[in-house]
């Protein structure tokens, strides 16, 4: 006599396991991958938005003045997304700029320094400064948070003592080379921004093609298994405070060419302007994860609300900073979605 036997069915975890997974989490799983996808989407429906409630947003002296006005807080987003790839954070960034800048201004005013030597020395002083909060957060072990809050007092008071309270304003010299324009014809790109995508292409390369950059992805997203696994990680930290003072130093360079010289109370709010922009550019605070050009993104898409809600007629201008703080909120949210997901 034959006995059939039925196969036992799958049990239910094996039916979970084996669910093709919902268009949600095929969208969770790409942006994932892309981390510069999302503010991307933002940005082109941001612009088409604006687009259709005013003419005068497309036009391309309007396009010419947004790419000026980011073109510093652009910058500094690149040395701020290197410090947030590692989990940190640098609230002294802006302090930075401007003390690097008035150096410049000054000593090509006031003591007659060549354009290029003032920019070299503004320079180091950039480095230094971000040395010290590299040191600080390496040697010393504080956290990168409390670290900045310190020397941003720290770098803000050195500015004001070191300009007496003066603006530096240069008539001719090497150091504004950054305000000429080029130009397509309305369309007029200043010589800063295209060093600050110069910066973006550098910074780029640097994270996405060399053990440098990996090491900087892996600190990131797990310190501790960095070190087993042999990267010095106090070395990676040190050298991207580093690599972020360089980031700096050009920002104080494009700073000095926007305002004409050397102003200590320039660009006040950089520091929460470029961790906005790298926030809303995908890049996690927690990080190990994120891009440099999202953060490049991130910076457009905070002045393209700014100024397609400054060209509305009757709506208060309030509603900027209203509407940058709702984007905040809306990018750390969906950066703790991407987060959850599942391999």
């Amino acid at each position: 006599m034959t006995t059939h036997t039925e196969a036992a069915p799958a049990s239910a975890v094996e039916e979970f396991l084996n669910r093709p997974p919902t268009i949600a989490q095929r969208v969770q799983h790409i942006l994932h991958k892309q981390p510069a996808l999302s503010p991307a989407i933002v940005l082109v429906l941001s612009c088409v938005i604006f687009s259709l409630l005013t003419s005068k947003f497309y036009t391309l002296t309007n396009i010419s003045f947004i790419l000026q006005q980011v073109a510093v807080v652009g910058a500094l987003a690149v040395g701020q997304t290197l410090i947030i790839l590692t989990a940190g954070v640098d609230l002294s960034i802006g302090a930075v700029v401007v003390l690097s800048s008035v150096v410049m201004a000054k000593l090509a005013l006031n003591s007659g320094v060549p354009g290029l030597i003032a920019l070299l020395i503004g320079a180091v002083i950039a480095i230094a400064c971000q040395f010290l909060n590299g040191v600080l957060v390496t040697r010393v072990r504080l956290p990168p948070f409390i670290v900045t809050l310190g020397t941003l007092s720290i770098f803000t008071a050195i500015t004001l003592i070191y300009a007496k309270g003066n603006t530096f304003t240069l008539n001719s010299s090497f150091l504004l080379w950054t305000q000429d324009t080029v130009s397509f014809g309305n369309l007029q790109i200043t010589a800063g921004v295209f060093l600050m995508l110069a910066l973006y292409v550098v910074y780029g390369f640097a994270l996405r093609y060399t053990a440098w950059g990996r090491h900087v992805y892996a600190v990131g997203g797990d310190a501790e298994a960095a070190r087993l696994a042999g990267i010095q990680t106090n070395r990676v930290l040190l050298s991207v405070y580093l690599a972020a003072g360089i980031a700096i130093a050009v920002g104080a360079w494009i700073l000095v060419g926007r305002v004409g010289g050397g102003d200590p109370n320039s660009v006040g709010n950089a520091n929460l302007q470029s961790i906005t922009a790298v926030v809303i550019g995908g890049t996690s605070l927690f990080g190990g994860r994120g891009v440099v050009l999202g953060s490049l993104i991130g910076a457009l898409i905070v002045q393209v609300f700014v100024n397609g809600l400054a060209l509305l007629p009757n709506v208060d201008q309030n509603y900027q900073v209203f509407a940058v703080g709702v984007l905040v909120i809306a990018a750390v949210s969906v950066d703790q979605w991407i987060r959850s997901v599942k391999a």
